[in-house]
Order: structure tokens, then C-alpha cells, then sequence
């Protein structure tokens, strides 16, 4: 028998095969250059300016009472905000996602007038509605409750500014969620109650914590909308944003730097206990 004829082989390639989309050293490259221009070197800038005060200076910044005041204030008022929103941002979304009723599509729009107002329109408006002589600060006061120019005012504004976070984070995760799940829940007995807890409450969860978590870092650094509502009263109405444009008004940058890096790191460890609770959640959900 004559030799056998070699079979073919596929042609060896060297390179891999190009693609349009850039590679993973360079996008890592220009992400890594776009934050830290935009982000990790003016903060940098700050924890170094903050450093150079030295453990007394900033301890002298931040021990005041009207510091602590304001702190409190701006985080308290953020959290209560945050916390509102959660409950009644989620109501909102299971009503847009489960049901249709008239004017869903202009109520559905008007969610997110407080991404695009501006946020001195939006604390004009709060403090005419809310002031005492106010369509509904009028009632309000009647009744003893006094909002404009008082923290009451202030976590209004927050709720009005941070609403849209919850809502909007939590839609998708309810239109994707499985009826089918809930159905057969109540074929086989479950309670309104228990379907919400162990079937729908699960499923949600991280979305909700999600947009916890962003109301509340829009609430706490929120400035325009609540000076006009809040009457920036010392030790009564005045939020740290407000106090650090004060103190650089008097040219004490050492004192604005300290209580900017000092939301800072309250900030990043409410928001970082926030994630691990997410993370823990996709664990053991």
C-alpha cells in the first residue's frame, strides 16, 4: 500500500482573535486613572490636609457642641429620611409594578421632578407649602406641629430629594420577580403575611437595601433644598454642608477640612455597613 496522505490540519494561530471591545489591562488603566483623578486624589488632598491639624486640632474642630449639633443633625435627619422612604418608596413601587390605575403614567413621571429640579426650587417650594401660613403648614401649626425652620423641615427635604432612589432601584427587581411564587403560596395556604415575608421580602431585599443606602448618601450631602426650609438656626436647624460653607466663609479652612473629612468617614462606614448587610444577604437569602 502506497503511503497514506496527511491528514489536514487546522492552520496554528499565534495571535488570539482581535475584538472591537478594548482589553481588560486597558480598561482597568483607564478606570483606575479616571477615579482616582476624579475621586481618590482630591480625597486624598483632604485626609492630608485634615492630617496636618494633627489629633489635637481636630479634636479642638469637632468637640464643639455646634459641630456635634450639626453632625447629629445631618445624619439623624438622613437616616429618618432614608428609613420613610424605604417603607413608603417600596409601597410606591409595588403599587406602579402590580397595578393600573388613572394618571399612573403622569404619577409615574413625576417621581423623578427631584432629579431634575433644581434644589433651590425645590426648598422654595417646601418652605412656602410647610411655613405656617402655608397651605400645609397652616394646618400643621394648628394642630401644634410647626415644620418649617425646624429639623421636622429638614427631614422633609431629605424625603423629598431621596424618594426617587428607592423607588427607582426597587421597580426592576418587582416586575422581575415570579407571581408564580406568590400563587402557589396562596394555593397551598400561605397568609397575605407570610407570602410578603418568605417570598417577596427575600427577593427584594438587596434592591431595598440598595436604595436605602443611596437615599441616605443623597440626604446626607444635600445642601440647596433644606437651607431655605431648615431656617438655619444655630444649634437647632443648621447641617453640617451649611456649617462647612460657613467656616469657610471665615476663612477657617482647618475647621471646614476637619468636618468635611469627618462626614466623610461617617459616610463610607454607614454605607460600608450597608454592603456587608447586602453581602450577608445574597449569602444566606
Amino acid at each position: 500500500m502506497g503511503p497514506t496522505a496527511a491528514s489536514p490540519r487546522a492552520p496554528f494561530t499565534t495571535r488570539s482573535s482581535r475584538s472591537v471591545l478594548p482589553g481588560f489591562g486597558l480598561s482597568l488603566g483607564f478606570t483606575l486613572t479616571y477615579l482616582s483623578l476624579l475621586v481618590l486624589i482630591p480625597l486624598a488632598a483632604l485626609f492630608l490636609r485634615a492630617a496636618g491639624l494633627g489629633i489635637e486640632g481636630l479634636w479642638n474642630a469637632l468637640s464643639s457642641a455646634r459641630v456635634l449639633h450639626a453632625l447629629t443633625l445631618s445624619f439623624g435627619g438622613a437616616l429618618a429620611a432614608a428609613t420613610i422612604n424605604t417603607v413608603f418608596g417600596a409601597l410606591i413601587a409595588w403599587t406602579f409594578v402590580r397595578y393600573d390605575f388613572p394618571g399612573k403614567r403622569l404619577f409615574h413621571a413625576m417621581i423623578d421632578l427631584p432629579f431634575a429640579l433644581p434644589t433651590a426650587v425645590a426648598g422654595i417650594a417646601l418652605t412656602v407649602l410647610y411655613s405656617e401660613h402655608g397651605w400645609l403648614g397652616a394646618p400643621l401649626a394648628n394642630l401644634g406641629i410647626k415644620v418649617a425652620y425646624t429639623p421636622l423641615g429638614i427631614i422633609v427635604a431629605m424625603v423629598f430629594i431621596s424618594l426617587p432612589f428607592v423607588v427607582r432601584t426597587l421597580e426592576p427587581v418587582l416586575e422581575e420577580a415570579e407571581k408564580q411564587l406568590e400563587e402557589v403560596a396562596a394555593t397551598l395556604g400561605a397568609t397575605r403575611r407570610q407570602t410578603i415575608v418568605h417570598i417577596i421580602l427575600p427577593t427584594v431585599l438587596p434592591a431595598l437595601l440598595t436604595g436605602a443606602a443611596l437615599a441616605f448618601a443623597r440626604a446626607v450631602g444635600e445642601y440647596g433644598s433644606i437651607i431655605f426650609i431648615a431656617g438655619n438656626l444655630q444649634n437647632v436647624s443648621e447641617i453640617a454642608p451649611l456649617l462647612i460653607m460657613i467656616r469657610l466663609d471665615e476663612f477657617n479652612y482647618a475647621g471646614a477640612t476637619a468636618l468635611a473629612c469627618a462626614m466623610l468617614v461617617m459616610s463610607f462606614a454607614i454605607l460600608f455597613a450597608i454592603n456587608l448587610l447586602q453581602t450577608w444577604n445574597r449569602r444566606h437569602g
